[in-house]
């Protein structure tokens, strides 16, 4: 049984790497940051009520399942930006992608602090308002 589960678990891996890359501290990081994204969302809405995704502000699973939808697509999107460098044979376009979706990680990871009730410094705030203010005009 031992032996079996080293397989699938060396099977599971080498699809991953084959997939996505080889696994470096940027896609390590890049989940991390999704991880306590994901989290710091649930705490936002379960224990503070505070959630700007939902109408009550408390917990609801379609917003969660949203922003696991969006975590999902953040990843293939790193596979995509991995093909396109094996492909194109440069190596740059995958630490790229990872570069541009930890940052998004972050400020919303700042936001949630914030939604928290965490004091900010004010020019992170006029930076975050700045970024969003930025992205929802180029919709």
């Amino acid at each position: 049984m031992k032996h079996i589960l080293y397989t699938l678990i060396g099977i599971i891996v080498n699809i991953i790497t084959t997939l996505f890359g080889i696994w470096n501290v940027s896609i390590s990081t890049l989940i991390l940051f999704m991880a306590i994204d994901f989290f710091s969302g649930l705490a936002v809405a379960g224990i503070f009520h505070n959630s700007q995704k939902t109408g009550t502000g408390t917990l609801e699973s379609k917003a969660g399942w949203k922003g696991l939808c969006r975590k999902c697509m953040t990843m293939l999107f790193v596979l995509i930006a991995h093909r396109l460098d094996l492909s194109l044979g440069t190596s740059y376009i995958r630490d790229t992608a990872i570069i541009g979706f930890m940052a998004n990680e972050l400020i919303s990871i700042v936001e949630n602090a914030g939604l928290m009730g965490l004091p900010l410094p004010a020019a992170l705030v006029k930076a975050i308002d700045i970024l969003n203010k930025k992205s929802q005009t180029s919709q």
